[in-house]
């Protein structure tokens, strides 16, 4: 069998916590920011964890 090959879509939108867990940015954090509240803005910057639906789904494309 061959070496499976890491997606390097998913390798540069995720990192692993040391825990193992994968970590991801927030949406939303582009444009338009006249429209959004500064309480948004600031929630939006913090990175949050991968759920659990699709860290199953994400971990397929990160062999390591």
């Amino acid at each position: 069998m061959p070496k499976m090959k890491t997606h390097k879509g998913t390798q540069k939108r995720f990192k692993r916590t040391g825990t193992g867990k994968l970590k991801r940015s927030h949406a939303y954090t582009s444009h338009l920011f006249a429209n959004k509240s500064q309480k948004q803005k600031r929630k939006l910057r913090k990175s949050a964890v991968v759920s659990s639906g699709d860290y199953k789904r994400i971990k397929t494309m990160l062999p390591k």
